[in-house]
């Protein structure tokens, strides 16, 4: 049976020029690249974004806000879409400041073609990386919620190397009792080993305490 392909991958264009808007549109769609193009930042944010890798190749000179503010913007409300900045005015301290903020690269009109196709491929790896992260992590998270408070208590311990008896001693509970916890937390997380469970518990950014006394 043919599995159903997904939404495609979107590059987004925002630039007040049209005939600019259009001829970088054209480029990405002629190597298969579904694209969606908008002469504002305003106009961008109308739209919702798609559950798909997606990037965004943005002007530096907009009309009203400019597109290192609407990157900042982007940042304060939490929109992560990798970012291309494409300007015709360019100069070093702008380029350090969109970079320092994430920006996958900076690139001066005109721009040359192949530029800005290995730019936006870079994008969307970035995208579709984080986008593949975020879901391990909900569905560590979602496996992280069934846990007892007192699993949720000793999983840190167990990830940190400590053994049962250690546990025992930093919680207030009988070596035994942590036995139980401990095999029950492995098999709700799905850890095979306790070297999986370190991955989980450091991909999640649960702390690992160590045993009192010790650094």
């Amino acid at each position: 049976m043919k599995v159903p392909a997904g939404p495609p991958n979107v590059v987004f264009i925002i630039d007040d020029d049209a005939s600019v808007r259009e001829s970088l549109g054209s480029l990405l769609r002629s190597v298969g690249l579904h694209v969606e193009l908008f002469d504002s930042a305003a106009q961008f944010l109308k739209t919702p974004l798609p559950e798909a890798a997606s990037c965004l190749v943005l002007d530096v000179r907009l009309p009203g806000v400019s597109g290192l503010d609407f990157q900042a913007e982007l940042v304060r409300n939490n929109i992560h879409v990798p970012i291309i900045f494409i300007t015709g005015h360019g100069d070093i301290p702008m380029t350090v400041r969109a970079m320092k903020a994430g920006a996958i690269e900076f690139l001066t009109k005109p721009v040359r073609e192949q530029d800005l196709l290995d730019a936006v491929q870079a994008g969307l790896n970035r995208d579709r990386t984080r986008r593949e992260s975020d879901k391990a992590v909900s569905g560590l998270q979602h496996r992280y919620d069934s846990l007892t408070p007192r699993e949720k208590e000793i999983i840190g311990y167990v990830a940190s190397g400590l053994m049962n008896k250690q546990i025992a001693a930093e919680v207030g509970i009988s070596e035994i009792t942590v036995k139980v916890h401990r095999g029950n937390l492995m098999r709700k997380m799905g850890a095979r080993s306790l070297a999986d469970l370190v991955r989980m518990v450091d991909q999640m950014g649960l702390s690992r305490p160590h045993k009192k006394g010790t650094i």
